[in-house]
């Protein structure tokens, strides 16, 4: 149990601080690059593993599902928060991050007929005050110029929720090294294209020392080792133990944030951060006789998690 709890602790420092890594990235690779970059070095970890069990995969595959789940888990999301992080701080980016299980359910009632309780409406309902909380009520950033930060910070989790509720009915019988080699490809793809259609990234800057370590960091480990390292948690713990990673990010993303971006920690942070706990924490509760269905949805909706 030790051996699970250390991981579960490790991997909330890999996936904090993969906030931070992205704000280093944003001037040399740009919003895209940042996407190319770690979907790349993520899979370039993973392909020796699938090579090597080459022969135990069927490889009569659901690509359609497989591209979709990439485009909209790593190719729209992981465009999205750097984007966001133009504007806000890495801190305030992993608190609205936090958010994805509020949006899974959301998603899961309205798309794909999953039926929420009263304890999982009012979980949402308390969610969205913490959002406004965070905002400082300031709900004109929603729209208009300021959508870009808060705003598009929600549509990443939209997304992530999204995709993991596609993941479970599409994906269910696809092995977990196949969707997470498949989809960072895809996701590859996608930022090199956006790359290619809006700013380059800057090579004699991606030679920076820090720089490297950054893209070793958010790709190797955030989404090559932390998908592993989840998924270990997941089917050696419980799918409970492992998404409790989501209580743990923000915070070690605020102390990494203050520790190397110097970033300020304020009381509407800390406040907004315990009320949006206290939402994902009802709306991810479940009645027994729902016990099945919202553990299978929880557990995918991390599927990525950025983490």
């Amino acid at each position: 149990m030790l051996r699970l709890y250390g991981a579960l602790i490790g991997l909330s420092l890999i996936w904090g601080l993969s906030f931070v890594f992205m704000k280093w990235l944003l001037p040399p690779a740009g919003i895209w690059g940042i996407v190319f970059l770690r979907c790349l070095a993520g899979a370039v970890v993973l392909l020796p593993i699938l090579w090597w069990k080459r022969r135990e995969i069927n490889w009569k595959l659901p690509w359609k599902a497989l591209v979709v789940v990439g485009i909209f888990n790593c190719g729209l999301a992981w465009g999205l928060i750097p984007l966001s992080e133009t504007e806000i701080n890495s801190s305030t980016a992993s608190i609205l991050n936090a958010t994805t299980p509020i949006w899974t359910g959301i998603i899961g009632f309205i798309i794909f007929s999953y039926v929420l309780t009263p304890r999982q409406w009012m979980g949402i309902l308390i969610g969205f005050f913490g959002i406004l909380v965070l905002m400082d009520f300031q709900i004109g950033q929603l729209f208009g110029r300021e959508f870009i930060g808060i705003g598009t910070m929600l549509l990443a989790s939209i997304c992530y929720g999204f995709a993991g509720h596609f993941t479970k009915r599409f994906l269910s019988s696809t092995s977990i090294l196949i969707i997470t080699t498949f989809t960072l490809l895809t996701g590859a793809v996608i930022g090199l294209i956006g790359m290619l259609l809006t700013e380059p990234f800057k090579p004699v800057m991606l030679m920076e020392p820090l720089t490297i370590f950054a893209i070793v960091g958010l790709g190797c480990f955030g989404s090559g080792v932390g998908q592993l390292t989840y998924f270990y948690i997941n089917k050696n713990g419980s799918p409970e133990l492992a998404a409790s990673v989501t209580y743990l990010i923000p915070a070690t993303a605020m102390v990494w944030g203050y520790i190397l971006l110097g970033e300020a920690i304020n009381p509407n942070v800390i406040i907004g951060l315990l009320i949006i706990f206290a939402g994902v924490y009802l709306s991810s509760k479940r009645s027994k006789e729902n016990d099945g269905t919202n553990s299978s949805s929880g557990k995918q909706a991390y599927l990525h998690h950025v983490k």
